[in-house]
């Protein structure tokens, strides 16, 4: 039996390309083949990762004419566009292509900003999954701006003493609280809020739209079920698949860690021999992520609190920080003193420093791969977030999960070195606010890695994903082939149905014509002509039972025959296209 094969799309960012390959891994592990698209300058740096892909996993990078990627000055807008066209172009040809090789692919799942994935799929009939690399809570955020709370939502932004409280969620929210996309006064905004929107439009448009969220059920209870409307599913943590085999992620050898792609580089700049020097919970640990650049003045200011702190402290400063190249005006002014206190380096292995016992806090943007990672490692943060939903996400870690304080910045956007130092103090130090933080990371670190383990609400939910999938595939008729998997459905036929007449197929897809002769012209040579009715192919075996009372026509039958339930890909002239059907066995 052949592996069921599925489609991976993801944007070229750290913070898709993360969660997913965790996703890819799993899906493997479960049995699939998975084959990930996405552009060559994402794949370029994926494939120079120190681990190897796993088995089962393939790749389908493509050109979308930024090869080196996105550049200051470049037009986000015709990026966007260019993204879409050339990436539809070759998601079309790696579909085809796989039906004409006698092995389609039965279904896709892509990641936030690429939902021309979903309206190629729906146009071919192939079922998509979302998978949203933010927390729930922000998906909902989003879903009520675009379903009535616009207004109420940009009044909170605009003016600071309004707060509002959305369906559904636990907090009551402020417009620093608010994803920054939402703000309407930055027309660079525009763009975002416009794919966001065609994304919302294109999920509203599926039958059962279904959204695999890196969340937890315990992390996001409530945001979780708000929207009812849509199916948001909890398969988090998606963090390297070792890091839950009982042991801590440092003590395993790099070659046997999960696979990873790192966009920004790998090279050893000896993080881990230096936090091994330090007394256990010593070190503060300074990311802001691989994209955002901060200005001169701020980055002056995290290097005083950080000496008036006075702790040992890793500082991650990426090249991006320089984009035209290091100048001197540039350099820090209190470099050396940093230097001799602490680590200042263009890149490190996060999942390494979070798990390291030497670590005691986490100064972090705030994003949510960040913020999830340093919640399973049990890492109090001082969070301070800087745009897009890193806002949103440091109200999550104050107010909803306790585990670090969030830094007030001054009237003129600066966060100044005494709150920094104030933040620290508070959360490393031994007063009543450390300890709760610090009781609380612990709480969230079990809880995480619970969720994972078997029987626990991701892995159960992962579960359900992945066998509906692989079921699915199983009874998969592949083109070209001369054998149909079929599996029994065990359906009780309706008496009213059976009195029914019409045409062998019904709804197969909406341009074809059938007749009872030879339904589907050349397909029909495939199939038995004695076909009870055919449903959308977006149904799975148990929606089928539901599905078949409303199925328009069907042929004649006797209450005895035998039927089993059998999904196929087919062919025409221009594209493939997906049905089930159910078929009378001899």
């Amino acid at each position: 039996m052949a592996k069921p094969r599925l489609i991976l799309v993801l944007y070229a960012a750290q913070g898709h390309i993360n969660p997913g390959l965790q996703l890819a891994e799993r899906v493997i592990a479960a049995g699939a083949e998975i084959t990930l698209v996405t552009t060559i300058f994402a794949h370029r740096r994926i494939i120079k990762a120190k681990t190897s892909p796993p088995a089962g996993l393939s790749f389908a990078p493509f050109s979308d004419g930024y090869d080196e990627g996105l550049k200051p000055g470049d037009d986000v807008k015709t990026f966007v566009s260019e993204n879409r066209r050339h990436g539809k172009q070759a998601l079309s040809k790696l579909i085809d292509s796989g039906a004409k090789e006698g092995r389609p692919f039965t279904g896709i799942v892509y990641s936030l900003c690429q939902y021309w994935v979903a309206e190629l799929a729906h146009e071919l009939q192939i079922p998509t999954s979302l998978l949203w690399v933010e927390p729930a809570t922000v998906f909902d955020m989003y879903y009520y701006y675009f379903h009535g709370y616009e207004d109420i939502i940009k009044d909170s932004i605009n003016n600071p003493s309004c707060s509002v409280e959305l369906p559904g969620l636990p907090l009551q929210l402020t417009g620093a609280d608010i994803p920054s996309f939402m703000d309407a006064s930055k027309p660079s905004n525009d763009i975002a809020m416009q794919v966001l929107k065609e994304q919302f439009e294109v999920l509203e448009k599926e039958r059962n739209p279904k959204v695999l969220v890196n969340t937890f059920d315990d992390l996001e209870p409530e945001a979780l079920k708000a929207i009812t409307e849509i199916n948001l599913i909890g398969i988090g943590p998606l963090i390297p698949i070792t890091f839950y085999d009982g042991k801590e992620y440092h003590e395993y050898p790099s070659e046997t860690s999960s696979f990873r792609g790192d966009l920004e580089g790998s090279r050893d700049w000896n993080c881990m021999e230096w936090m091994n020097s330090k007394p256990k919970a010593s070190i503060v640990y300074v990311s802001f992520g691989t994209v955002c650049v901060l200005p001169k003045q701020q980055m002056e200011e995290i290097g005083g609190g950080l000496l008036d702190f006075g702790q040992p402290f890793l500082w991650v400063i990426t090249e991006k920080q320089y984009e035209e190249g290091k100048k001197e005006e540039d350099e820090l002014s209190c470099i050396e003193e940093l230097e001799k206190l602490g680590k200042i380096v263009p890149w490190c292995s996060q999942m390494e420093v979070l798990s390291n016992p030497s670590l005691g806090c986490f100064v972090t943007h705030c994003g949510w791969n960040s913020t999830l990672e340093s919640l399973v490692c049990g890492v109090p943060m001082v969070a301070f977030p800087r745009w897009i939903d890193q806002g949103s996400n440091a109200k999550l870690i104050e107010d909803s999960w306790k585990t670090g304080l969030r830094v007030k910045a001054s009237k003129e956007g600066i966060v100044e070195r005494d709150e920094i130092k104030r933040c620290l103090e508070l959360v490393m130090g031994d007063g009543e606010i450390g300890e709760e933080i610090r009781r609380n990371a612990k709480k969230w670190k079990d809880l995480g890695r619970e969720a994972v383990k078997v029987g626990g609400s991701s892995n159960k939910n992962f579960k359900a994903f992945v066998n509906e999938i692989i079921s699915d595939s199983y009874i998969h008729e592949f083109v070209g082939g001369e054998r149909s998997e079929q599996v029994d459905l065990d359906i009780d036929i309706d008496e009213s149905l059976l009195q029914m007449s019409g045409p062998g197929l019904c709804n197969l897809v909406s341009e074809d014509e059938c007749n009872e002769d030879d339904p589907g012209g050349e397909r029909g040579k495939k199939w038995s002509c004695e076909l009870l009715a055919a449903v959308q192919a977006d149904v799975s075996l148990d929606n089928a039972k539901r599905l078949i009372n409303d199925i328009p026509s069907v042929v004649p039958a006797n209450p005895g025959d035998s039927w089993k339930f059998r999904r196929e890909l087919v062919r025409d002239e221009m594209s493939p296209k997906k049905q089930c059907c159910l078929v009378k066995t001899e």
